[in-house]
Formats: structure tokens, C-alpha cells, sequence
């Protein structure tokens, strides 16, 4: 076979392999480039032929494959290069087509993706919706048991809910009776001489008084001082407890002095213009003594009953302040059947304890402010430590008489002259101290005693006097001698010492009575010593630190403010007294009126209030309005708290609704035996922050509280601060007190935030306005708080339930403190700058307890209001300066917050210039007014207990933000 047939051959293998390869290794050259050129010719025509037939087949939108298959072709065929032109444009279109096409399928993308957005954003809100309505639907919940648990303590009440009672009168005038003995009248004690049947203890204590001008009981040739008889029925006519109704009276009051004779009436030398003020009268008698009551006369009274039950005979001393005056019974025996009798001088078998009254004469103003009068209580220790200025009477012609209990005056006698040598020896002897000690009275006093009595007269003027006793620590007391209890001169004394804040020291202590000794704790105000501590007596003055000096001196002062300053304050004085006796509770003090600010025709647009957007927290149940209890302690408040009453808040003359001194009950017994109004944290069990956020727990029964808010003329913020109030818990109801002249605009619209929000009109623009005791506040708990400001939901009720545990105290938010001024170093500065100390809280947003509302508007000085008129400013300092005052207690602060207004609303009054300058002046007067500052620092705040405390996953905080 030859090599054409070996390769036309159907062998395969390795035997076909090796033939070829035999093949191409015998082959001549020229063949092989033949067969190349071949090849090559024949190769473009080929591939021409299947790029013409494939684009044929080509779909028009496929535009990679198409651009790729004319790149081939220009690079095989240059010669169709028109055609290729056109592809290109119709490519290029195409393009164009497809970017459009690709622009619109983005926007959609985009679209899409809004809307997905869009829709995230309201699965969220529903999310946060359905939190809300959870939160709601478990604040409903918890209402719902609240209201269940009122419900069941509703039905269990075993107690009777006690209020205002109804008064029960006497319907009768006193049964005529039989006439007593002098010797039972001598022995009268309350329950043998006073008929209780006509003294209810509901009756509200009423006070019949018979008119001076009409009826006299006094002697021909003597007439009562006129002042006297005015003034008497002008402040009775004030107290509440006056009645014009004998046959409803408790008590009939009976003026019987001071009478005096018609030259000592002319004299009147009690008020001697010409020495540019009052006077003490000096009295020049040296006649015997004669009584100036007429008991005939006052048998005759019309309502006497024959024994003068339940008659109160007033006899007091004004214009005669001299030795044994203001004693209508000195030395004399005179039957005054079962009649009480009240006057500043008694002798010691004279005096009945806890029937007859010891009252102080009658030496200041008929009533109004009286800080006047009153010298600064600072610094503690004067320049005299001790002063004392007159002149013994009733030495001659009395020594070694008997006295009226058989004590010999003459060892009266060596004693006094033994304390006057000591006094003596101790204001010369070598010691830094500055003493102000007169026995002789220079020029010579023409004061006699008509009864031989043994006391220390008074020296020099009024005005003299209370220029040394400013300059003095203690002013020195010597008790009246002869078997006197008390006596006008020693009252008049220690009315003088505390008028001008020296500390008085009563020697011969223990034989003296003084004024309302039945209430009065004079042990705080007084030093009283037994004559033989005479020679211990300079260093017991020493020991005394400056603390107790400045307590017992602002003790003084304030006894003397409410207690004997004024005609008014020593009338109110002793029918609290008498009343005091009794157990009766006083009149209820009078609330102000809330008028409100539309006509009874109006009725306001309301609008649905906007809701804030704080993260909402369940804070506390949604409760319909609970007003506090009120008038619950009538009797048991003068039973329990009489000593706080008369001296420590000084306040026995009426009665409120509630106390923030209230006792608080023991821990176990809310749940034994006393558990109703209680909302122990979880039932008792306690709890994190569920359980804490669905009941208010502390030490208290359940309670509301009110807002009242200040607004003038600025109706979008004040809107705007209400809507914010919607859904607050514990919130009883709104009052917004518009101090505009200017109605409301008809067509405001109020937002309906779920409690009642009434709107008074102020009787004219002061921020006094702020703190009136509006009848309309029906809780204890009064949050007061600027138009403008700013606070969330946890923050109030924080605020809240921090005041629930200090209720005497203010309690709130933005915290300011007073500084002394180091440059004039005689006076205070008002600062506003971040401090690590405070000393007020400003009531533009803070808890108080509506019993400082009262005392706001009764019992601060007029002054102090008169100034918050006069600079639109300073209320809330003035506010501050009372509660510390009378609980020598700071505020408190709670959270961190040290401004609280709203961002963006118009400027108030607090951005003036001289906002500030009339701040400081207001401190610097109301420390004048006052007698010092009572204001005190603090260093601490309040926040919640687990507040910055790590607690597990599965627990609460008792509030998220604060």
C-alpha cells in the first residue's frame, strides 16, 4: 500500500498515528508551503460567508453581541464602512433609548424606596401608638382598681367623715340665780363658776360684748379711757367670734377699766404730742387707793344672772403705769360673784389660776404692722450685757411691816439690798462685759406707791428706754414685792425688753405669773431665776451660746408680735384664751372667693389639647377628682398640738382645713386598723418601677394636688402650658388667676386636657395674686407654677411625691440662693449663678402647702406685700422668707433642672436689667422687716432612689428620665 492510502485508510490507534507522522516526515517542502497558501486564500472567504449569515440572525436588542459582531466586521471588511455609520447611529439611539428607559426605572426605585420609608415611619408611629394606648389601657387598669379599692374603703367607713359641724347655740338668756358668797367667789375654779351648757363645742365660742358707751359699771367721778372703748369695740368687731346675740353668747365681756377720774382724763397724758410720741404715764397719786367699780352697777347688767356666770371683766392698764396700778381690787374685798376677771396686776390671794387671766397693758397701737417698733435681732450679743433702769417704791413707811401672807418686809428688804450691792460689785468688777444697771431714777421719779407696795418703778422715757434696752443682751426683771403675783409694772417691762429684743430676765422668777401663762411657754422667751441665784448670775449669762440668744430672742419677738403688740393682738389673745380653755376649736379662717373670669352665660370654646411627644412612662393611675379631706382635726388639733399652736406657729386664732404639721401614723398601722385613703407600692410588698408608678405609697393617704398658674396677657403660651397638662396624673384641677384687666378673647379656644380648669379674675393686677387662698383649692398641695414654664410629666409628679414627704417645706425646681455682699458687708445680694449651696426655690415652679397661702395673705406684714406691688417682683422670696420663718427649715430642690421656661416664649419680667437689682433690695427689706433672714442653706437636691443605680433587666426605674 502506498503512503495515499495509508492516509485514506480507516485505521485508527497508534498504528494510524505513526502513519501520518511517517507521512509528513517524507514530504517535500514545496507541498507544504502550498498547501499553506491555500489556506489562506481560501480562509477570509469562509469566515465571510458565516459573519453574513449569523448577523442575519442577530436579534435587534441584543447589544453587546451586535457591537461586538461589527467590531469584527470593520476589522475584516473596511469596505462597508456607510453601513457601518448607520448601525452606529441606530446604536447610539438605541442608547439613548435604554438610558431613558433606565432614568425612569430609578425614579421608581426611588419612589419605592420613599414610600417603604414612609411606610416604616408609620409602623413606628403605630408601634408607638400602641405603646401609648397600652400605657393608657394600663393606667385605666390600675383606675379601675384604685376606684374598686375607694369603692370597698367606701363600704367599710366605720368613721364619720368629719367637716365644718353645724353650730349648736344657746336659745336662752342666763336664768336669774341666787347671789354667791365673796368666799365661794374667792374659791371659783371653771368647774364650780362657769356654765358649759351655753358653750357648745360647736358653737364657734361666741362673744357677747356689753357697749361702753351705754353701759357703765364704773363710780360716779369716773369715766373709762375713751381710746380704750373704741378701740375695744373696733377690734372685737374684727375678731370672728363676736355675736350681737346675747342669747347665743358663751361669754359676756364686761370693759371696766382703766377708768379714771375726769382730771386724770383731761391730763391724758398717756399721749403727750409735745415729746413727739407716746408716753408712760407717771402717776402722782398719794391718796389711798379707791376702787373705781361700781358693783351695783354691775349687778345690774342685763344678762348678769345674778352671779355674773360667764362674765369676763376687763380691766386694762394704759395710761397709768406706775406702782400697784391696774388693779381694780387692790386692797380692797369686793364681790364679783362667778365673773372672771382679766387685768396685769393681782395679788397673790386675789388671783384664781385657771379662771382669772393675767393680760399685759395696753402700750402699743390698736393693730397694723408693728416691725417698726422693733430693733434687728442680729448681732446676738449687744453692747450691755445686762441693763436695768429704776427706782424702788414702797420703802418708807413699810419696813417691817407684816406682809399680806405674814413674810416680814424686812427680810424683803436685805435681800433686794443684797442683789443691788451684787449688781453693783458686778458691773464694776474686772470684766469685758458693758453693764447699763440704775437704781435712781435721775432726774428723780414722782412715781408713789398708794399701796405701800414694793416695786421697781420706771425711769427716763419711752424713748430712753428702748434706746438701752436695743444696746442690751438681757434686760433684768425684779419681781414686785409684797405678795404680788403680778403687776403692771413688770408687764410693762417685759413688753418693753421683748419689744426691743432683749432677753428678759426675770429675778424672782418663781413668784411672778406673767401673761397667758396657761399657753405661753415663757420658759423659751424668758430667763426666770429665784432671787438667791443673784450670785450666779453672771456666769449663767455667760454660758449662754449665741444659737440659744438668737432662739429665745426670736421667740420673744414673735410672742410679742402676735400676742401683745397691739390692742388687737392682746383682744384676740384672750378670747383665744378663754376659748383655748374650753377645747374649743376656733372659727375656720376665711378662704378668698374664686370668681370667675366669664359671666355665668359664657361658656369657652374648648379644643383638643395637643399631645406632647415626651416617651411616655406609666406614672400613675387617671383618677376622677379626689379633694383632700378637710376640717378632720376640728377638736383633737388644740388637744394635741396646742403647745406648737401658741408657740411655735403662733397661730391659735383660727382654724384650717389642713395642717402640714399633721402627725403622721406608723408604718404598720396603714395596714392594721388604719388603712384607709392608703396606696401602699405594691399592696405593701414594695416594688421597682411598675409597681411604684401604679400607686403613690409613702406615708400618706392618697391625695390630689392643684395648679394654679399666673397669666397676663399672654393667652398662646398660657394655651400652650395647659395643652401640656393632659393626662398628668394626681392632678386634681387648674386655676388660672388673670391678673389682666382685659377679658379673655371670645373666641380662645381652651384645650379640654381632662380636669376642670378654672379661670379667675384677680381683684387687680399684683403677684400677691399668686398665693390667695382661693376656696376653689380643694387639696393640700398646691404646685404654683409661671405661664411659661416648661416641665414634663415625671418631673411634676417627682416633684410631687418628694413634697408628700416634705409638705412644711417649698418644693420645686429652679433653685437660687442669697449671698453676702463682700463689698458693703453689711447686706445681701439675690443670685441666680450655679451654686453648691441654695436657700430658695422660686415659686414660678414649686409645691407648697395651701396653708402658707393663708399666712401669705392674713398674717405677713402688709409691708412686705405693699413692696411685691411696688417692683411687680419678689413674691416668691417673700414666700420663702415666710415658710422658713415658721419651720426654720430650706427648701428642697428635686432634679437637676436650673431653669425651667419654655424655649421660644416671649420675654418676662425675670429678663429685666433691674429684675435683679430690685431682688436684692427686696431681701435686704424684708431681713428689716423680719428682724433677721430666715432664710438657710441647703446642699442637697432630691432625686429618685434608684436614680444612676444598676438594677437587673427584668426591673424597672422608678422613672426612666430623672
Amino acid at each position: 500500500m502506498n503512503s495515499y492510502d495509508s492516509l485514506g485508510g480507516n485505521s485508527t490507534g497508534p498504528s494510524g498515528t505513526a502513519a501520518v507522522c511517517h507521512w509528513l516526515k517524507h514530504m517535500k517542502l514545496y507541498r507544504v508551503v502550498l498547501i499553506v497558501v491555500i489556506c489562506l486564500l481560501t480562509l477570509p472567504f469562509v469566515f465571510y460567508n458565516l459573519l453574513v449569515h449569523e448577523e442575519s440572525n442577530v436579534q435587534h436588542n441584543d447589544i453587546h453581541r451586535t457591537r461586538s459582531q461589527l467590531f469584527t466586521f470593520e476589522d475584516v471588511s473596511p469596505l462597508k464602512a456607510a453601513d457601518l455609520k448607520l448601525r452606529i447611529d441606530e446604536m447610539l439611539r438605541m442608547k439613548g433609548t435604554v438610558s431613558l428607559e433606565l432614568r425612569d426605572l430609578e425614579s421608581r426605585r426611588q419612589k419605592l424606596q420613599s414610600d417603604i420609608g414612609l411606610y416604616n415611619q408609620k409602623i413606628d408611629e403605630l408601634k408607638q401608638e400602641l405603646a401609648r394606648q397600652q400605657t393608657e389601657l394600663d393606667r385605666l387598669k390600675i383606675s379601675v382598681e384604685q376606684a374598686q379599692v375607694a369603692q370597698r374603703e367606701a363600704v367599710l367607713r366605720n368613721t364619720p367623715e368629719l367637716a365644718l359641724p353645724r353650730a349648736l347655740f344657746s336659745d336662752t338668756l342666763p336664768n336669774e340665780l341666787r347671789q354667791i358668797s365673796v368666799e365661794q367667789s374667792r374659791a371659783c375654779k371653771m368647774s364650780t363658776c362657769f356654765d358649759h351648757s351655753r358653750c357648745s363645742l360647736t358653737s364657734g365660742f361666741p362673744v357677747y360684748l356689753y357697749d361702753p358707751d351705754t353701759t357703765s359699771v364704773v363710780s360716779e367721778g369716773y369715766d373709762i379711757d375713751g381710746f380704750l372703748k373704741t378701740t375695744i369695740k373696733q377690734t372685737l368687731g374684727y375678731n370672728a367670734h363676736l355675736t350681737t346675740d346675747p342669747k347665743k353668747a358663751c361669754v359676756f365681756l364686761v370693759l371696766v377699766g382703766e377708768a379714771l377720774t375726769e382730771h386724770e382724763i383731761v391730763k391724758n397724758n398717756r399721749y403727750n404730742t409735745a415729746q413727739g410720741g407716746p408716753e408712760r404715764a407717771i402717776s402722782d397719786s398719794t391718796t389711798s387707793y379707791q376702787s373705781s367699780l361700781n358693783v351695783t352697777r354691775l349687778r345690774l347688767l342685763p344678762y348678769w344672772g345674778g352671779d355674773g356666770r360667764n362674765h369676763v371683766l376687763l380691766n386694762f392698764a394704759r395710761r397709768e403705769i406706775g406702782p400697784g396700778t391696774g388693779n381694780m381690787l387692790q386692797g380692797r374685798t369686793m364681790d364679783t360673784g362667778r365673773a372672771m376677771l382679766v387685768q396685769s396686776s393681782f395679788e397673790e390671794s386675789q388671783f384664781r389660776i385657771g379662771f382669772d387671766l393675767i393680760a399685759p397693758p395696753i402700750l402699743g397701737p390698736p393693730g397694723g404692722d408693728v416691725w417698726q417698733e422693733c430693733a434687728p435681732m442680729l448681732p446676738a450679743r449687744r453692747k450691755y450685757l445686762l441693763s436695768f433702769q429704776g427706782e424702788l417704791n414702797g420703802q418708807n413707811g413699810t419696813m417691817g411691816v407684816a406682809g399680806p401672807h405674814g413674810t416680814d418686809d424686812t427680810e424683803s428688804d436685805t435681800v433686794d439690798e443684797f442683789i443691788i450691792e451684787h449688781l453693783k460689785e458686778m458691773s464694776s468688777g474686772r470684766t469685758q462685759d458693758y453693764f447699763m444697771l440704775q437704781f435712781e431714777c435721775v432726774p428723780a421719779t414722782e412715781q408713789r406707791s398708794p399701796s405701800g407696795l414694793r416695786e421697781w418703778s420706771l425711769c427716763g422715757t419711752d424713748n430712753s428706754r428702748k434706746s438701752v434696752l436695743k444696746e442690751s443682751t438681757f434686760a433684768l426683771l425684779l419681781a414686785p414685792g409684797g405678795g404680788s403675783t403680778s403687776s403692771t409694772l413688770l408687764q410693762a417691762r417685759l413688753y418693753e425688753a421683748l419689744r426691743a429684743g432683749a432677753i428678759p430676765l426675770v429675778l424672782g422668777g418663781d413668784q411672778v405669773q406673767l401673761p397667758y401663762a396657761e399657753t405661753i411657754d415663757w420658759r423659751r422667751v424668758v430667763i426666770s431665776l429665784p432671787k438667791a441665784r443673784i450670785t450666779e448670775l453672771h456666769f449663767l449669762l455667760r454660758a449662754i451660746p449665741d444659737a440659744d440668744l438668737l432662739t429665745m430672742r426670736r421667740q420673744g419677738r414673735l410672742v410679742w408680735e402676735r400676742y401683745l403688740s397691739s390692742v388687737q393682738s392682746t383682744v384676740d389673745t384672750i378670747v383665744a384664751s378663754l376659748r383655748n380653755r374650753l377645747g374649743i376649736p376656733p372659727k375656720p379662717i376665711p378662704s378668698v372667693v374664686a370668681h370667675s373670669v366669664f359671666n355665668s352665660s359664657f361658656v369657652p370654646l374648648k379644643s383638643d389639647p395637643v399631645i406632647d411627644s415626651e416617651p411616655e412612662e406609666s406614672l400613675g393611675p387617671i383618677e376622677p377628682p379626689y379633694p383632700s379631706p378637710a376640717f378632720r382635726r376640728n377638736y383633737t388639733a388644740t388637744l394635741v398640738q396646742s403647745r406648737e399652736m401658741w408657740n411655735d406657729w403662733a397661730d391659735p386664732f383660727a382654724l384650717y382645713p389642713q395642717l402640714p404639721f399633721d402627725p403622721v401614723l406608723p408604718s404598720d398601722a396603714k395596714f392594721i386598723g388604719s388603712h384607709m385613703g392608703f396606696r401602699p407600692i405594691g399592696k405593701g410588698a414594695g416594688g421597682t418601677g411598675k409597681e411604684f408608678g401604679e400607686s403613690l405609697g409613702g406615708n400618706y393617704p392618697r391625695e390630689q394636688f392643684t395648679i394654679v398658674i399666673l397669666t397676663y396677657e399672654r393667652e398662646q403660651v398660657l394655651m400652650d402650658s395647659l395643652s401640656r397638662l393632659y393626662g398628668l396624673p394626681y392632678l386634681h384641677k387648674v386655676i388660672v388667676v388673670w391678673n389682666s384687666p382685659k377679658p379673655p378673647l371670645e373666641d380662645l379656644r381652651w384645650p379640654d386636657i381632662g380636669v376642670p380648669v378654672h379661670v379667675v379674675r384677680a381683684p387687680r393686677n399684683s403677684l400677691n395674686n399668686r398665693f390667695l387662698p382661693f376656696d376653689a383649692i380643694e387639696t393640700e398641695a398646691v404646685l404654683s407654677v409661671d405661664d411659661d414654664a416648661h416641665l414634663r410629666h415625671d418631673e411634676i409628679l417627682f416633684g410631687f411625691r418628694v413634697w408628700r414627704e416634705h409638705r412644711d417645706r417649698v418644693v420645686g425646681f429652679p433653685g437660687r440662693f442669697h449671698a453676702w455682699d463682700v463689698n458693703t458687708l453689711d447686706s445681701w445680694n439675690y443670685n441666680s449663678n450655679y451654686s453648691c449651696e441654695l436657700s430658695m426655690v422660686l415659686t414660678g415652679a414649686a409645691f407648697i402647702h395651701k396653708y402658707y397661702t393663708y399666712l401669705y395673705t392674713y398674717t405677713l406684714p402688709q409691708a412686705i406685700r405693699d413692696k411685691v406691688d411696688e417692683y411687680m417682683n419678689c413674691e416668691d422670696i417673700a414666700m420663702n422668707f415666710l415658710v422658713s420663718h415658721v419651720t426654720r427649715k430650706p427648701p428642697v430642690k428635686v432634679t437637676s433642672r436650673w431653669t425651667f421656661r419654655c424655649p421660644g416664649c416671649p420675654v418676662s419680667l425675670s429678663e429685666d436689667d433691674t429684675h435683679f437689682q430690685e431682688r436684692h433690695k427686696c431681701i435686704n427689706f424684708f431681713t428689716k422687716v423680719f428682724g433677721y433672714t430666715p432664710l438657710l442653706n441647703t446642699q442637697y437636691r432630691a432625686d429618685s432612689i434608684l436614680f444612676k443605680t444598676r438594677i437587673p433587666h427584668d426591673k424597672q426605674k422608678c422613672f426612666k428620665f430623672i
